[in-house]
């Protein structure tokens, strides 16, 4: 009869410590995204970078092509995105999280940007991990929606 009561009264504090737990990470994550969008519509790559993993192993998907490494996804954005006009603004939703531990999780997204003359949108997987200086992207899988004409 004791271990019912026990059991009864501990599920309860586990769930909420649980719940509390996630409810943390979420927000964590959240801190590391928002300021990468803060950082992309203020124009500077470098910022936006920081919520990468500065690590040769951090791994880019995109259009067909892997490539690895914190240094060639900087100098990938920096191509790619030469000018405040072609970054337009970035606007990141429908978010999902799975945490997975207390330093790793997934999430699921809806990236667009907003330009004068164009509107790419799409999809995109992160695996985050937490590091002494936080939430840090180590794994960006990212598509593009091809809108029809």
């Amino acid at each position: 009869m004791v271990k019912i009561i026990i059991i009864i009264f501990i599920t309860p504090f586990f769930c909420f410590a649980q719940s509390s737990d996630s409810s943390k990470q979420v927000q964590g994550i959240m801190a590391t995204l928002n300021s990468q969008v803060t950082a992309w519509n203020n124009g500077d790559i470098d910022g936006f970078m920081n919520g990468y993993w500065k690590s040769d192993s951090l791994i880019f998907t995109s259009g067909g092509n892997i490539q690895r490494g914190w240094k060639t996804t900087l100098e990938k954005y920096k191509k790619s995105y030469d000018t405040k006009a072609k970054m337009g603004t970035l606007k990141f939703s429908q978010l999902e999280f799975t945490i997975l531990s207390k330093s790793s999780a997934w999430v699921l997204g809806h990236w667009e940007l907003t330009r004068e003359k164009d509107h790419p949108e799409g999809v995109f997987t992160l695996i985050v991990r937490k590091f002494a200086d936080g939430w840090k992207v180590v794994h960006d899988h990212t598509s593009v929606i091809e809108k029809k004409k």
